[in-house]
């Protein structure tokens, strides 16, 4: 096994056509790692062991300091359809899942993490059940960093709705397709590369994909999916370091976040209703520079079933968020000038998925 240095380094980056059963269509897990050495082995035993029959890893390491490549190397050793890059700069997590995507030459895409543990049929029955779909998703069973079981809310589907469709609005305020639970198409990749680095790129390719086609979910936990209280990736009772002041909060961050979102499901090309994207995003603008802002949340209200779809919260919740799309980014600042506290640190627990989410 050679090892090649140029922009990046390269272990093994070759498929290894005389070990592949070529009766079945070719799948890529694209695996991103960065200082992955505690629970890595856990996670590519489960890649390696996958009863589908036609598989490739594509590992991206992005210049990890611990024993990464070290563990990588020993499995590009023993299993040919290994393919190891190592970034000789960091890229971070988004642009490097949009280098991992893009190296894969499989017919299917999967997507993987780092840190969690896939069950041994998961590609064989995201690529039994995909049909005429351009992406195909499942439920996962939340684990807590000692690799145990949760106890409170024990899988993702007990805490928000798992859709299935074509319905675009459904992903332009929430997600419930995670990266690690994905298999798409090949020919779906070129419509949503390249990401945008301020944006969950798992969230992205779900609206490029209802766009385009539609999307499918297999309702058995095909992941053991690690949560971390300190990542990204813990969306169960997540603890948050956030800081109070005057002039800026927590919500209204969020307020200029979600229309960055917005702008950008609303340039995407191939939009299945453009005008009410071009009015959603206007609306969105307008609410940054007014005190109130009816007409937004009118629209909320009437598109409020496959808006609200996603999230696990009683009818009185869901009222609530309606009603908070009245206030404009004027009356928040406002608001915060006068009613919130001087800048001291806090802690807020949450247990919506909407603090990944755009």
């Amino acid at each position: 096994m050679g090892h090649k240095s140029q922009n990046d380094s390269k272990v093994n980056n070759q498929p290894d056509s005389d070990i592949q059963n070529t009766s079945y269509p070719l799948v890529s897990i694209a695996l991103c790692v960065y200082n992955g050495e505690k629970y890595l082995g856990e996670q590519l035993d489960s890649l390696v062991n996958q009863t589908y029959p036609n598989i490739e890893i594509v590992v991206v390491d992005d210049g990890s300091k611990d024993r990464s490549r070290e563990i990588l190397r020993a499995y590009a050793e023993k299993y040919p359809f290994f393919r190891i890059f190592e970034n000789t700069a960091n890229l971070g997590y988004v642009k490097n899942f949009e280098k991992a995507i893009g190296l894969c030459a499989g017919e299917y895409i999967a997507l993987c993490d780092q840190d969690d543990i896939w069950d041994l049929e998961k590609i064989s029955k995201q690529v039994t059940g995909i049909g005429d779909n351009l992406l195909i998703y499942h439920d996962s069973a939340f684990m807590d960093e000692q690799g145990r079981q949760m106890t409170w809310k024990r899988k993702m589907s007990d805490i928000i709705h798992l859709y299935r469709g074509d319905d675009p609005k459904v992903f332009l305020y929430f997600n419930c397709v995670s990266g690690h639970s994905i298999l798409f198409k090949r020919d779906l990749r070129d419509e949503f590369l390249p990401f945008n680095p301020d944006h969950f790129h798992d969230h992205w390719i779900a609206y490029v994909a209802v766009n385009l086609g539609s999307i499918e979910v297999i309702p058995e936990t095909l992941v053991r999916y690690r949560q971390h209280t300190t990542a990204s990736t813990d969306i169960l009772n997540k603890r948050k370091k956030i800081r109070k002041n005057y002039h800026e909060n927590r919500d209204i961050k969020k307020l200029r976040r979600d229309l960055k979102w917005v702008q950008q499901c609303a340039s995407f090309k191939n939009n299945r209703d453009q005008p009410f994207l071009d009015r959603l995003r206007s609306l969105f603008e307008e609410r940054l520079e007014s005190f109130f802002s009816f007409e937004y949340a009118g629209i909320i209200r009437d598109n409020y079933e496959k808006l609200y779809f996603i999230p696990v919260y009683k009818k009185s919740k869901k009222v609530a968020f309606v009603y908070r799309q009245i206030w404009g980014l004027r009356a928040k600042l406002l608001w915060a000038r006068f009613f919130a506290r001087p800048e001291r640190e806090e802690y807020v627990v949450s247990t919506s998925e909407d603090e990944r989410n755009p």
